[in-house]
């Protein structure tokens, strides 16, 4: 009698254990294969972005050469902004995500120039999607202007000029314009930078603009050239920051699916041991009661 009552319970025990186990184990598997897809994913886009990265740079040691003549004008010439002119602040980034924190490094950058300007230069102008939502959780109305369908690919003076004559045919009125974009550093640094482009007056006022002879006409004509290659500059730059953060964080991501897959793998070897062990106590307890 103690053999036959005892039976049922083993039985019974043994049979909830098995369900858990067999439960688990599949929960597991399924996740396995999530994680194991999601490494595949992530290892194609480094791939992807890896293959970028080098005509990226090329193109941005180009527009640098472009750019720093732009810049040698205004630090030749000691120009300075104007008493009592309006800026307007220009915050350069692009569409895509899955780049880490560089959307946010320029948006944080651009907070903190606002928070800086007087009342008079709180007007922002955002090229690309990511930067503009960001901006738009603490300083929406300030949001003046926006662009879209900016990096997918390398970005040409032609993009450039049309983004600066927008803004200029624009109803935003601004005197300077501060561009913030991402410097590229290495591989796997950046640097949220202000690069600004003065108006036409502040250049005339300039202390050393009295060695150049260059007519109001073609000043004017110069000076929007200036801002258009700075435009250019900064788009370039900052493609170039991100091909190479989106490699980086792609490879972290892939790195992290690996340990996540080496540490579940262990996790199910060790439940389904389990599930075997408890099967074999079961069949030795049951062949005992016989």
């Amino acid at each position: 009698m103690f053999a036959t009552r005892a039976q049922p319970v083993a039985s019974v025990v043994s049979s909830n254990i098995q369900t858990r186990s067999m439960g688990t184990l599949r929960e597991i598997q399924i996740r396995l294969n999530a994680i194991k897809s999601t490494g595949k994913v992530t290892k194609s886009m480094k791939m992807i972005a890896s293959s970028k990265v080098p005509k990226a740079q090329k193109a941005m040691e180009t527009a640098r050469v472009y750019g720093a003549s732009s810049a040698r004008i205004f630090e030749n010439t000691k120009t300075v902004p104007a008493e009592g002119s309006q800026d307007v602040f220009i915050v350069s980034s692009s569409d895509r995500g899955l780049c880490g924190g560089i959307h946010s490094s320029v948006a944080k950058a651009a907070r903190r120039q606002l928070e800086a300007a007087p009342a008079a230069s709180q007007q922002v102008i955002v090229l690309g999607d990511k930067s503009k939502t960001q901006m738009s959780r603490s300083h929406k109305e300030n949001i003046t202007l926006s662009f879209n369908q900016i990096g997918k690919s390398i970005p040409t003076f032609a993009e450039a000029s049309a983004v600066a004559e927008t803004i200029k045919a624009s109803n935003v009125k601004f005197d300077n314009a501060v561009i913030l974009y991402n410097s590229f550093t290495s591989v796997i640094a950046y640097e949220a930078t202000p690069l600004t482009t003065f108006s036409t007056d502040s250049l005339k006022a300039a202390e050393g603009f009295t060695a150049y002879e260059v007519d109001d006409e073609i000043l004017e004509n110069y000076n929007e050239f200036l801002f258009a290659n700075n435009v250019y500059w900064s788009l370039v730059e900052g493609h170039a920051s991100e091909m190479s953060a989106k490699r980086t964080a792609m490879e972290n991501a892939t790195k992290n699916a690996g340990e996540m897959v080496d540490r579940l793998t262990m996790i199910y070897n060790r439940s389904r041991q389990a599930a075997i062990t408890s099967e074999l106590v079961d069949i030795i307890t049951g062949a005992s009661a016989l």
